[in-house]
């Protein structure tokens, strides 16, 4: 994989591409709070009150009280009973894994889960078996197989970044013998997903029991940072057992301070959370009207079909032609390889949403 060309953001929804401003429909603020002037506060004062960093890790002299707050403000968001900070979301479930390091006898892992599963089933020190997309009854299958003593941990996405789509967590729940546990990347779905932005565990209508719920600050949140969220005993396992906390310097105190003030700011303000659902109700059905075959996701993703290389160029350059930034993405798991896909903010302005749509309805 190439390195991307770099882009600049102007404003909240356009970025400028080889000197030109388009419009925006990728990457995953969803809420554009990476550029909220109430985030940017918060880390200035935090930077202000405590500098760029604590130079140490956590478990020596690098626990300042501010990651403590931001925890604590997480748990409570979540409705976990703790949460732990990690210096990036893609720590967050190695750390998980090295804190379970020889309590399983299996791993099941989605066959299209995100990196951050896939190595952090290396930590596990048990064998790891892929069971087929979101198929529960492949999963069944392969827990049968594993023996009556089997004690299983089941890892999955859970809203999955190359089409939006989730996993049915209910189901696999259901599958999970008393001896199991299932380990959630929820970076996507955590504070878009379910009736109150918890994730993919609120939409499913599961609780917390046996379920890890791993994230990250960068996306919904608008700032950095993992979290991992579950119960005391599992944050006793990751601060004695993982070297990924033990081992690495936090988040900088500015980041936790912006994030404290995400997390309120998510809590406290629902109009978000109802304007990205309007703004992704209404593109899917100008879509579809048009004559797309777009798949029903709960999130603001909306990938299209794949289409060939010379189709594609062509839809590039009438994307381009009309101001908008072509986001074609190649996640090489993915089924069918690269194809376009947009993702909905709920600061998109209606206008906005309709010149993207009248690219696509004339391309399609």
């Amino acid at each position: 994989m190439s390195e991307a060309e770099a882009l600049t953001f102007v404003g909240d929804n356009s970025v400028c591409y080889r000197g030109r401003p388009l419009l925006h429909f990728s990457g995953c603020d969803y809420f554009r709070l990476a550029r909220s002037t109430k985030l940017t506060e918060a880390a200035g004062l935090a930077l202000k009150q405590n500098g760029l960093n604590v130079a140490a890790s956590r478990v020596t002299t690098g626990n300042h009280p501010i990651y403590a707050r931001l925890e604590g403000e997480l748990a409570g968001y979540f409705g976990a009973e703790t949460a732990v900070l990690l210096p990036d979301g893609y720590y967050a479930p190695l750390a998980a894994a090295q804190a379970l390091a020889g309590e399983c006898t299996h791993a099941f892992l989605d066959e299209l889960a995100h990196g951050a599963l896939i190595d952090a089933a290396r930590f596990l020190q048990c064998g790891v078996r892929r069971f087929r997309h979101r198929d529960a009854k492949h999963l069944k299958s392969l827990l049968q197989r594993a023996g009556p003593q089997v004690r299983p941990l089941i890892l999955t996405d859970g809203m999955f970044a190359h089409d939006g789509s989730v996993a049915p967590l209910r189901d696999y729940l259901k599958l999970l013998p008393a001896s199991g546990w299932m380990l959630v990347d929820d970076a996507h779905g955590a504070g878009v997903l379910g009736a109150t932005g918890r994730g993919t565990l609120e939409l499913a209508g599961v609780g917390r029991r046996r379920i890890i719920q791993c994230t990250t600050l960068s996306k919904a949140f608008g700032v950095y940072g993992g979290v991992v969220l579950g119960s005391r005993s599992l944050r006793e396992k990751i601060l004695k057992h993982s070297r990924i906390f033990t081992g690495t310097t936090p988040l900088p105190p500015p980041l936790a301070g912006a994030g404290i003030a995400a997390v309120r700011i998510l809590g406290q303000d629902k109009s978000r959370r109802r304007r990205i659902f309007a703004n992704v109700d209404y593109v899917r059905k100008q879509l579809r009207k048009a004559g797309w075959e777009i798949t029903d996701a709960p999130g603001p993703i909306i990938r299209l079909p794949p289409q060939p290389e010379s189709t594609a160029k062509i839809l590039k350059r009438k994307l381009l032609a009309a101001g908008i930034y072509p986001p074609f993405l190649n996640y090489s798991a993915a089924p069918g390889g690269g194809a376009f896909r947009f993702v909905i903010s709920s600061e998109h302005r209606r206008e906005q949403l309709d010149r993207l749509i009248t690219v696509l309805g004339s391309a399609r």
